[in-house]
Parts: C-alpha cells; structure tokens; sequence
C-alpha cells in the first residue's frame, strides 16, 4: 500500500484549537451551572449546560474575575469567554473571563418550590420527627446494590454491632425515574404484613455524593411523601456534608454522610461491652454486698437465739422477771418511808410556818438584801471612780495638751479648721498656730 502523508495528534490539535478560537472567539453564553468544583490553585471548573447540551468550563483566578459571586451550582448565568480546545485531553472547554446572574436555574427553582409546599404541610414540623430506636436488631437500607455508599455503611455496621441484621431494598439512586423506584423500596420497607421479614427497626436512605443533577432524585415529591408515610423511622444519607436535598428536611433525622448514618442508628459494640461490664461489676458489688450481710445476719441468729438451748433461752426471761420484781418491792418500801418521813417533818417543824416565825424570817431575809445591795452599790463606785481616774490619765496622755507638751504645734485656717494640708491654705492666708503655752497668727507666704 502507498505512503499515506498523515499529520500528528498534535497538529490536528492545534488546527482544531486555532479554528475555535478564530471562528468563534469571545462569546457571551447563557446555561445552567452544574458541577462547580472550587480548587485550593484559585481556579474554579463547571459545567454549562441547558436542556439538551452542556459545555466544560474553567475559569482562572475565579476570585479576581468580575462575578465570581453568583456561580452556585443550580444558579442561571450568562458566562463571556473564548472557546478553546484543551490538547492535552482533547477536550473543548470555554475559558470564562466574567459571569453575570440571569436568575435561579430551573432545579434550584424547582427545589425551593416543593420546599416551601412541604413545609407548610408541616412535612419538615419537628413535632412529628420520631427518636431512633436505642438498639436495633434489624436496619433497614435504600441505596444502590452497586453503589460504593453500600460497602461504606456494611463496614461500619459490622464493626459497630456485628449481631446487627441488614436488609437492602435495591433501588437505582441516579438517572430519569429513579425517584419513583426510590420511593417504591421506602414503601417496601415499611410494609407491616409479613412479606417483609425481618421488619426493620430503622431505614437508611442515601446515596454518595455527586453534582446537583446526580443527587436531584432524592428532591422529588414521591421520594419526600414515602419518607413522610414510613412507620419506622427514616435516616437521610445522601451526598455528602455539604449536599441538602428535600429528603434531608423531611426524614427524622439527617446524616452528612452514609458512614455516618450508619454510626448513628446503631451503639458501638465497644462501647456497649464496656457499659455491660460496668453494670455487671456494680451488680456484683451491690449483691456481694448484700450477700454478706445477710450471711453476718444468719452468722448472729446461729451464734445468738438458734443457737442456744431451751433452758437457756428461758434463763434471761426468768432473770429480768426477779430483778423486775426486787426492783418492785424497793420501790414500794422507798415510797413508804418517804410518805413516813413527810409527816415526820410536817410534825416536828410546824412550829417553822407560825406568823411569827414567817415574819422573823422575812425580816432576817430583807437585812440580807439590804446588806448585800450596800456592799454591791460600793463596789460599782469604786469600780467606777477607778476606771475615770484610768480614762483621765489616758486622756491626758494621748491628749492634744501632752502633744502640744512635747514640742508639736497645730495650725488653724481662716475658717477655724485645722489645716491637714497644704491644698487648705492659699498665699496670704492668716493661720493661728497653737503651741504648748498659747497662740501666735501668721501670714502664709508660698
């Protein structure tokens, strides 16, 4: 066969790149945002897409370019840029320079509008949010057979509580219809007649992460109103920490990720064996406990009551009763001979209450009184006269007169107060100076 002149895989690159380039140049574009991926570099990549095309997009610097602000994932938008063709991968990718917002894509739209219609059907009300089961048997899950987001959850489940029972319900999470399958499998799990065996105690449903289009199934209304209408409780898994959908605000409770869902709805084993072992160690004390008091209890009947014989038993009884009766018989004769003793006083001292001797006894009483209150009334002079004297002399010693004795002066304003300070006295006042022996005025000079 002849020689064909064939050119590289780069120059054919090249040609492609310098006819967009040339016949298309800068261009002003309006789609959807989808897919934003925000880089550490500074440079953002996106796709543009309407509803039967969709274009790649970077844009260099995103942060210095003019409307960088609007570009959401879902956000309408209208891009000026140049065409170009990427030859290191062969791909057409238009190199956007600014953006300008057009308004909410038809997703985002979509999504705000159901959102708002559920919750005011009370769908998202926290009232009716139901709490997980504190340790289930059986969970149940909604996701793709296929799916890495599967693998995820079995991991942690296994680990966490490997007597745990796992039911899937498979659905496809991703492409046109998917909603109407996902809704079926929550329907499915929820059925309380026995075609669904074991019945789970929990559902997840959930998916990985993906662009806004990818995880869109899970915002449609029949996904949201089978979560709604589950009787078991339902654990939203879907995308990643950052990804909402519809189903994230109607289940009873919202997981940032399927390995996390899969940690909530069930306890750690680890943590479930050293809780049991705790509980096990206190329960062992507390009858030990108790063991060993009864045992102190039935150690003191043996070596007491139970153990002793019959006359013995009865030997303390017939003791308390002798002493009782002694007791008794002294107090009968104490009681006798102290009646017999008040009549013996009463007769030999009656001469005592005659008015004459009353009186004789009142009077030495009152003499008593006087001589005392006499004695007592001196005393508190003489304690008084003592504790002036004390005070005089203190005061004289700590007095103004023994201050002034020592050498000391004290100076008197204008007004007649005593100067404490220079701040009370002005150029030109006149100040009474006190010493020991008088008074003398001056004049202040500075």
């Amino acid at each position: 066969m002849a020689d064909v002149k064939a050119i590289s895989v780069t120059q054919i690159a090249r040609r492609l790149r310098n006819l967009l380039e040339i016949e298309i140049g800068g261009v002003w574009v309006e789609g959807e945002v989808s897919n934003l991926r925000k880089q550490g570099s500074g440079h953002w990549y996106f796709s543009l897409k309407d509803e039967l095309s969709q274009i790649s997009c970077a844009m260099f610097g995103a942060r210095r370019r003019q409307g960088h602000e609007v570009l959401e994932d879902g956000m309408k938008v209208q891009v000026f840029g140049e065409v170009s063709f990427y030859e290191a991968r062969g791909t057409t990718q238009l190199i956007v320079q600014k953006v300008q917002a057009v308004g909410a894509g038809d997703l985002q739209a979509r999504f705000e509008a159901l959102k708002a219609k559920l919750d005011r059907e009370g769908l998202f009300s926290s009232a009716r949010k139901r709490a997980l089961p504190g340790f289930p048997k059986v969970v149940g899950i909604v996701t793709s057979p296929t799916g890495a987001a599967l693998q995820d959850m079995m991991n942690v489940l296994s680990r966490r509580a490997p007597w745990l029972k796992v039911v899937l319900f498979p659905a496809a999470v991703q492409g046109r219809g998917a909603e109407r399958g996902i809704a079926a499998a929550i329907r499915e799990a929820g059925r309380t007649d026995k075609r669904v065996w074991p019945k789970p105690e929990v559902l997840i449903v959930g998916r990985g992460g993906g662009s806004l289009e990818d995880l869109w199934n899970f915002n449609e209304e029949v996904v949201a109103r089978a979560i709604a209408a589950c009787p078991v409780p339902v654990v939203s898994a879907v995308g990643h920490e950052i990804d909402f959908t519809i189903a994230d605000f109607v289940s009873d409770l919202r997981a940032p990720t399927p390995s996390a869902a899969a940690e909530l709805v069930v306890p750690d084993q680890e943590d479930l064996r050293n809780r049991i072992e705790g509980t096990g160690k206190r329960l062992r004390r507390v009858v030990q406990g108790r063991m060993d008091r009864w045992a102190d209890r039935l150690d003191y009947y043996e070596r007491g009551l139970f153990g002793q014989s019959s006359e013995r038993k009865l030997e303390r009884p017939r003791f308390r009763l002798e002493s009782l009766r002694r007791e008794f018989l002294l107090a009968v004769e104490e009681e006798m001979a102290s009646r017999e003793r008040l009549i013996e006083d009463y007769r030999s001292n009656w001469k005592r209450y005659h008015p004459r001797e009353v009186l004789k006894r009142r009077e030495e009483k009152l003499e008593l009184v006087a001589r005392r209150f006499r004695d007592g009334l001196r005393l508190a002079l003489e304690s008084r006269e003592r504790r002036t004297e004390s005070l005089g002399s203190l005061l004289q010693a700590l007095g103004p007169g023994s201050i002034l004795r020592r050498g000391f002066s004290v100076a008197f304003g204008p007004d007649g107060g005593v100067v404490k300070s220079i701040a009370e006295v002005s150029p030109g006042d006149e100040v009474t100076v006190r010493v020991s022996d008088g008074e003398f005025r001056t004049k202040v000079e500075e």
